[in-house]
């Protein structure tokens, strides 16, 4: 058959990832017990290939080696071969990304991994190029050792699969050590991030760099906790180098993946649900506390982003756009001089080269990747004309650069709807409107929420983890429950509608039912029906997104303070318990659990509002409090004559007639106030 007629068994699947391999000549299986069966029936290795639809290099061993007939039929030949979406099943990622760490050293997508037909790991790596170079051997040398090492070296084989496989079960065992959960945890935590610091450029590390929200959202309490100016400084030089640099899409808004470099100048191209639904809540609080226009720009700019081209018509989010488009990396984003002069009166086209850094020789490939290289100060300077003028002819450079941009062919979006990451932006839409008044940040918040549970919710009140054309589909795992509960809680604080508090707490409950380690303490990642692989692991180290269990002690430390559930802040602290040595000594694998120890050690305060959110009033004293940068404390709204059900409400009532704001702690309120000035100086310790 011609490569447009051949297909293999992923023809079925709904993944685009997948799909883009159906017409592979590999006999591509999708994970299942098909595949393990006739593994173990032909006494054959297992190649296992994870990846995701936006990742570059995973479409460029597609074409090197699994487009390839002679490649293809040596995987076939000896191998049941297996591929994996990443992005759809995050547990066998998980496992096998473990796996291929501890035997390389490193780790990375597309994964490659060799399996015995029990799926036990005996060999990983990541990319493998078609011919040996960079001192890589060639995909079709690794394909004929490993099965040659399989089939004639067993007993080593075995060995080393038990080892691997040991290593992996190792988290279901772990426990709470006793001690103490005290302040000095952050603050060694905070010495530690500051050896990784990049004082030059911002961020942790040499290059790639990533841009580590939870780390900088970290490093934003600790300045609010304590006043440590250098904890801001972190945050703030790598949120401004970041939204000057390539990273951040300056026409479009939105962030890429990471960047290649040490300077945010080249990024990888793709842009993820996950990683722009943390960097908004990063950027938000990051205005929040310093007041800067450009990070309140950049929030408003990723917003826009979101709504118009991550945003599905029927509700919910997508949740990748690809690095490629027509065939190259990076082509949708990059310009040349003679592109912008066409476009641009030559006035303007100066300033804005200028500005951005556009030159004839290009910073990618020969071509321009925009990037703020001066000040407007320094351009007015230059051309000899306000600052004011700058920023004009900046304005309309964007505009229809912008504009001409979106003519041109778009980069392949993945349209799965994923729980999880939902999860993660329902609750930065929702905090940012509520910050900055977009409604249609709400409104596109609410009705994920509402799409979610109307379409990925099983009949027993359990979430499917993905959808994708009409199908919703696998059962979901422990962060896709967490970070949707995460997400209806701040949906609660931006519109006070008490459904999705129950929705939220409905899902804590399934999450004990099916997750939670009574013994041990913490959460594993899967079900206790989910089918048997290898590991059951419980996740607590932060990669691109949040463990599972940060998310889960996060959730429940604030359901806690609504529903007054000492259990839950118990269970909470079982889990930093377990991780206290780690988090103090790693704090990059722990941004988002040290942001919880942070709440965890923080004094309660709660802020009752009792009036109609509609009235002038009662919003006053609402944006009181959401204009601040105030982590850790929680807001409830009961309307007049309202009989509530959250023990923070109960006997509140207005004053005087008047909308009022009761601010407490541990649920002992100060007198309450109605105007927004004697708010202002409550929270501020003046009263």
């Amino acid at each position: 058959m011609s490569k447009s007629q051949q297909t293999n068994r992923l023809i079925h699947e709904t993944s685009p990832y997948l799909l883009q391999h159906a017409r592979n000549p590999v006999d591509w299986y999708p994970w299942g017990e098909e595949a393990l069966a006739r593994a173990r029936a032909e006494d054959k290795p297992i190649f296992l290939s994870v990846g995701y639809s936006a990742c570059h290099w995973c479409h460029v061993m597609e074409h090197e080696s699994f487009e390839d007939a002679e490649t293809a039929a040596l995987m076939n030949d000896l191998y049941v071969c297996i591929k994996v979406d990443r992005e759809e099943r995050p547990d066998l990622d998980a496992i096998y990304m473990d796996a291929v760490q501890a035997m390389t050293g490193q780790g990375g997508w597309p994964m490659s991994v060799w399996l015995t037909p029990e799926g036990q790991p005996f060999h990983g790596g990541t990319y493998y190029p078609k011919e040996p170079r960079y001192g890589m051997p060639s995909f079709q040398q690794v394909l004929r050792a490993a099965a040659e090492a399989y089939h004639s070296q067993r007993d080593r084989v075995a060995s080393q699969a038990a080892r691997l496989t040991a290593m992996l079960q190792r988290s279901a065992t772990l426990a709470a050590d006793g001690g103490e959960l005290g302040a000095d945890l952050l603050v060694e935590a905070l010495q530690q991030m500051r050896q990784y610091f990049d004082d030059e450029d911002g961020g942790f590390g040499s290059q790639p760099k990533f841009p580590q929200p939870m780390t900088l959202d970290f490093a934003l309490s600790q300045h609010r906790r304590i006043g440590d100016l250098d904890a801001l400084w972190m945050a703030e030089l790598t949120l401004e180098k970041m939204a000057h640099g390539g990273l951040y899409d300056q026409l479009g808004g939105g962030f890429h993946r990471y960047s290649v470099d040490a300077v945010w100048l080249v990024p990888h191209f793709e842009k993820m649900l996950y990683d722009n639904a943390q960097l908004l809540r990063t950027y938000l609080h990051a205005w929040q506390v310093t007041g800067r226009p450009l990070f309140r720009r950049i929030v408003e700019e990723t917003i826009d982003y979101v709504l118009r081209e991550m945003t599905a018509p029927a509700g919910g989010f997508y949740s990748t756009q690809d690095a490629d488009s027509e065939g190259h990396e990076g082509k949708f984003f990059v310009w040349t001089p003679q592109e912008i002069e066409a476009l641009l009166d030559p006035h303007t086209a100066a300033i804005f080269g200028d500005y951005y850094g556009v030159s004839a020789r290009g910073n990618f490939e020969g071509k321009n990747i925009l990037s703020v290289v001066r000040t407007t100060a320094q351009v007015a300077q230059r051309f000899k004309i306000s600052e004011a003028e700058v920023a004009a002819a900046l304005d309309q450079g964007r505009a229809i650069l912008f504009a001409q941009r979106e003519t041109r062919i778009k980069p392949g979006r993945d349209e799965k709807i994923l729980a999880e990451w939902n999860g993660l932006m329902i609750h930065a839409l929702a905090e940012c409107s509520a910050a900055l008044g977009r409604t249609d940040a709400l409104a596109a918040a609410t009705r994920a929420a509402d799409f979610v549970l109307a379409n990925m919710t099983q009949a027993d009140g359990r979430l499917y983890r993905s959808y994708k054309d009409g199908q919703a589909r696998f059962n979901a795992y422990l962060e896709d429950y967490a970070a949707l509960a995460r997400g209806l809680i701040a949906l609660y604080e931006s519109t006070f509608e008490l459904r999705w508090l129950g929705e939220a707490a409905q899902l804590v409950q399934i999450i004990f039912e099916q997750f939670h380690d009574a013994v041990n303490g913490g959460f594993f990642q899967t079900g206790i029906d989910h089918e048997q692989l290898v590991a059951r692991r419980k996740d607590f180290v932060d990669n691109a997104i949040p463990s599972g269990n940060a998310l889960v002690a996060e959730t429940l430390l604030r359901l806690a303070v609504f529903l007054d559930k000492d259990e839950y802040r118990r269970e909470a602290a079982r889990i930093l318990l377990m991780m206290k040595d780690a988090m103090a000594r790693q704090p990059t694998g722990f941004g988002r659990l040290l942001g919880v120890l942070d709440a965890f050690l923080a004094p309660s305060q709660e802020i009752a509002v009792v009036g109609d959110p509609a009235d002038a009033a009662a919003q006053a004293l609402l944006a009181e409090v959401r204009r601040r940068y105030l982590p850790h404390t929680v807001v409830a709204l009961k309307r007049p004559g309202e009989e509530s059900v959250l023990p923070l409400l109960q006997g509140r009532d207005l004053v005087g007639g008047a909308p009022a704001a009761y601010v407490c702690e541990h649920y002992a309120c100060r007198l309450p106030v109605t105007s927004a000035q004697a708010l202002a100086e409550l929270l501020e310790g003046k009263k």
